[in-house]
């Protein structure tokens, strides 16, 4: 058996990418022609640490028939000057020339950044729709929506980056001003989120019934910090909460974001990356749960890279998904790895 003794990296809520690590453990891809369309992927060059167009196109040709693709914000490519509430345009700018440049074809058949999601600060209040224009005007047709991540916890050990966030986000009024500008704009609203606060955001819901919510990374289940040791307790109390929040017909829920360090498994700990069997188990509970609440119209697969990319690699994360969902019919195959994901992004055109 060959064996790593690589050491792992870890990076806060997600272990750092190690392509000599992942290269130990390989698999034949399953259903290879199912189309998917990945709705949750970013790009970045920061810190050392390089993910750009042509790494997620050299993920994506492992093997899978991704057709398309959607970028979310990640706080890259922010211009460096001018006013500060307009920096985060110059990551429209750049997820749009990374579309550009997969449109010329010469990236592979995939429609990479077809969609793209922008940051702007809603806390701005009725300031946001300036801005919102100003990247919709950026994005030049791409643009589907924006998030304003409330990720926030007591504990610094689970909250890492955004221990310094506000606590009670999405209740603020100022925010919610800035909210009330997604709709009348067409824009939707991706929530990125622990799973504690996933009531604020089911009150936030139903306080504006017209704006479409995407709850991200099956509603940030947590298993480190003053969550650990304690899975099945913090699995009934998240469960409880995906059920409530599925109540809003206007939310719909991302599969996927369960290889962060946040769920508490160690499988970039471990010798030898982990199969798609192991993951499929240890995954099972909570995408299960997530397509039993929200139902195959509002639920979609996502990778979640290059976050996720450091528990599995991009062909292993899709054959998980794929033997959670062996035994469902074909349409309901195909609303999970595609056609929700296209009609939540609104890609068919």
């Amino acid at each position: 058996m060959v064996t790593s003794t690589l050491p792992s990296a870890k990076t806060g809520l997600y272990a750092d990418p190690r392509p000599d690590w992942l290269a130990l453990h390989e698999e034949q891809v399953l259903d290879p022609a199912r189309p998917i369309v990945d709705p949750h992927h970013h790009l970045w060059d920061r810190g050392g640490q390089r993910y750009l167009l042509d790494e997620l196109t050299s993920d994506i040709a492992s093997g899978h028939n991704v057709i398309a693709t959607v970028y979310v914000e990640a706080r890259s490519m922010y211009r460096a000057n001018g006013p500060e509430a307009f920096r985060p345009v110059g990551e429209v700018e750049f997820a749009n020339g990374a579309a550009a440049m997969s449109a010329s074809g010469g990236y592979g058949p995939a429609a990479v950044c077809a969609g793209i999601i922008g940051h702007v600060n809603l806390l701005s209040g009725d300031g946001a729709r300036a801005v919102l224009e100003a990247e919709i005007s950026a994005g030049q047709g791409r643009l589907r929506g924006i998030r304003h991540s409330s990720a926030w916890d007591t504990d610094p050990s689970v909250a890492h980056m955004y221990a310094t966030r506000p606590k009670g986000l999405l209740l603020d009024p100022t925010f919610r001003k800035g909210f009330s500008c997604l709709a009348p704009l067409g824009l939707s609203f991706d929530a990125w989120l622990f799973h504690p606060q996933i009531s604020e955001l089911a009150d936030l819901a139903c306080a504006f019934p017209d704006t479409r919510i995407v709850l991200d990374h099956c509603g940030g289940p947590a298993g480190t910090g003053q969550y650990a040791g304690r899975r099945e307790e913090i699995f009934t109390t998240w469960k409880t909460s995906i059920h409530e929040i599925a109540k809003c017909p206007n939310v719909s829920v991302k599969l996927g974001g369960l290889a962060m360090c946040l769920l508490g498994y160690d499988f970039h700990e471990r010798p030898l990356p982990p199969s798609s069997e192991e993951l499929a188990t240890a995954w099972r509970p909570y995408i299960e749960t997530c397509i039993e609440a929200f139902g195959v119209q509002r639920a979609m697969f996502e990778s979640n890279f290059p976050p996720d990319k450091g528990q599995c690699s991009y062909q292993v994360i899709f054959n998980a998904f794929k033997r959670i969902t062996a035994s469902m019919s074909e349409t309901e195959k195909d609303a999970l790895f595609s056609k929700t994901a296209m009609k939540v992004y609104r890609l068919e055109n």
